[in-house]
């Protein structure tokens, strides 16, 4: 790590372990990677005297059942989801990234490295790698349908693209400081799957009655971000870059003998 870091002036943190199925040893699947990737990166960007850092955490970090934040008071940066409700819950990649994200700021106060995070939202649009992210079979599972259930929650969605101009943006903008919602499309299940439809009707889809009812708490704000100059593509620009992508890719084609199209577990979690 610090020989990949040596003689860089800023640092992007950015990768981090999404459990793609039911975590049984959390410990060693989730926690202690992303705890242990978070404190090297740390460590060697300190000992390379980086001019910043930048961390990628998730909104999962500020949104998750906040301690003392009324719920229909719009979240931002000062909200920092319930850790221990996380942990109650086996939501285990939230507790993985409120707990580096923590860790990442606070080792910013008290060495003085330059720290700043970005709260990305659930990531859609064109891949870099030619097999299938948690967040594309999101869209996917959304289209093709299968016999998993979810909650009508209240998703916030970004594009991969405009992330990246983010994180280049808190690279770039001396006055950045701190964290950074990054979740400007709020949309729930069930308005999701009524766009998709409209946007994409030759798809089988989930069904309307496998989305369960919930309560929406208020969403979160991406001010702080587009006060330092982000802006960001629509919604529908998103899907349909997204879609057009995982059709190119084969990801929508029905296979003979696969197995059934599931939803990630860990949307069901966070």
């Amino acid at each position: 790590m610090a020989a990949a870091i040596e003689g860089c002036q800023g640092v992007f943190h950015v990768a981090s372990p999404v459990p793609k199925g039911e975590v049984t040893d959390p410990e060693v699947e989730v926690l202690g990677p992303a705890a242990t990737g978070t404190r090297n990166v740390l460590e060697a960007a300190s000992a390379a005297k980086v001019r910043r850092l930048v961390v990628v955490s998730s909104i999962v970090a500020v949104d998750i059942n906040p301690k003392d934040w009324p719920t229909d008071k719009i979240k931002d940066e000062s909200s920092w989801s319930d850790r221990e409700f996380c942990r109650s819950n086996e939501d285990w990649y939230s507790v993985s990234k409120i707990t580096a994200e923590e860790a990442a700021l606070e080792y910013g106060r008290r060495t003085g490295l330059d720290v700043v995070t970005l709260n990305p939202a659930v990531v859609f649009g064109p891949l870099l790698q030619p097999t299938v992210n948690a967040s594309s079979q999101f869209l996917i599972y959304f289209l093709k349908g299968g016999p998993d259930r979810m909650r009508n929650k209240l998703w916030h969605i970004v594009d991969v693209r405009d992330t990246a101009d983010a994180l280049l943006l808190l690279y770039e903008a001396p006055e950045a400081a701190g964290r950074h919602i990054c979740a400007p499309h709020v949309i729930t299940a069930r308005d999701l799957l009524d766009l998709l439809k409209r946007m994409y009707p030759g798809y089988p889809h989930i069904s309307k009655e496998s989305i369960s009812d919930m309560d929406h708490p208020a969403p979160m704000t991406t001010d702080k971000l587009r006060k330092l100059g982000w802006s960001c593509r629509s919604l529908e620009e998103t899907i349909t870059d997204s879609v057009e992508f995982c059709r190119q890719a084969g990801f929508l084609d029905d296979v003979e003998g696969a197995e059934p199209c599931r939803f990630p577990p860990v949307y069901n979690k966070i």
